[in-house]
């Protein structure tokens, strides 16, 4: 995978694990439900996008020749 496509899928998963955090804490210490639902879509949404971008990396990278 190329280099830009690794930092940009390491902001992702980082990102990822951001939101997954601040969702479930907010959850464990009784916070408003709807703000710990939305943060789980965010985080599945975000995931998505993590899984395209590093798919989309492996594949240019054997298009190209490099793997």
């Amino acid at each position: 995978m190329s280099g830009g496509f690794f930092y940009l899928a390491l902001f992702i998963m980082v990102a990822v694990g951001a939101v997954l955090l601040v969702g479930l804490r907010n959850l464990m210490r009784g916070g408003d439900s709807n703000f710990s639902n939305k943060m789980m879509q965010l985080r599945v949404f975000l995931q998505f996008i993590a899984v395209a971008v590093i798919v989309i990396g492996i594949y240019i990278a054997r298009s190209h020749g490099a793997g």
